[in-house]
């Protein structure tokens, strides 16, 4: 298994001058170095892979020894395209994927490791909470998600940016991510491999755990009260 972690973005909504996975925490470490942590703590650091764009250079001084793959394009695509140019790379092995922004427990992953195991495709979602501007999602009558999308009418929780395609499912989703608009989410690749190519994707709740993508002030604050 391979691990990506999307941190090309701009971030403006926060207002920081530098990407916003540098952003320091009350731990004294940034967004970025809080997640590799979490991450390592479970797998293995040379399969952690982060996809930069903006001020990449920051970054890169910050992590000298990760490995980082480039979008070129990153004032011109969104997360589809970020996540696209390393599923391509690895189009054979299960990917897990994470927002750079996402403040999390590393226990989560006791939660999902288990469906990682059983190669079995995921997003993790929070029940408790459905905010209209997050990427909300719908289940079908097998139990499975049917629509992700920021979009989605009566949704029962909301995405907290970590997930897992399979090694089944991979090529699907590369096939759907490479139909995306340059300004699509990757959600919006991964709820056509749901709906065209039948992929099934669990939500696996984990409210029970402290999760929160940072886009503004008030998030950040959300934050470093959890930690």
């Amino acid at each position: 298994m391979k691990i990506v972690i999307l941190a090309a973005g701009i971030g403006s909504r926060l207002g920081n001058p530098f990407p916003k996975p540098l952003t320091p925490l009350k731990t004294g470490k940034t967004i970025m170095e809080q997640q590799i942590n979490n991450l390592s703590a479970y797998f293995n650091f040379d399969d952690i892979n982060i996809v930069v764009g903006f001020k990449k250079e920051l970054i890169m001084e910050s992590l000298p020894n990760a490995t980082f793959i480039y979008n070129q394009f990153f004032d011109q695509t969104n997360t589809s395209k970020s996540l696209l140019k390393t599923l391509k790379k690895y189009h054979n092995e299960s990917v897990l994927w994470l927002n750079g922004d996402v403040v999390f427990d590393k226990k989560i992953f006791e939660l999902l490791i288990p469906y990682i195991n059983k190669n079995q495709s995921f997003v993790s979602v929070n029940n408790s909470e459905v905010g209209e501007e997050e990427v909300k999602y719908t289940l079908d009558t097998k139990g499975f998600i049917k629509e992700i999308s920021k979009t989605v009418k009566n949704g029962l929780g909301e995405a907290v940016g970590i997930n897992f395609i399979s090694s089944k499912d991979i090529n699907f989703f590369i096939k759907r991510l490479e139909e995306c608009a340059n300004n699509d989410y990757f959600e919006k690749g991964l709820e056509m491999a749901i709906q065209l190519d039948g992929i099934k994707v669990s939500a696996i709740d984990i409210s029970r755990y402290s999760c929160v993508e940072v886009d503004f002030a008030e998030d950040l604050e959300k934050a470093n009260k959890s930690l």
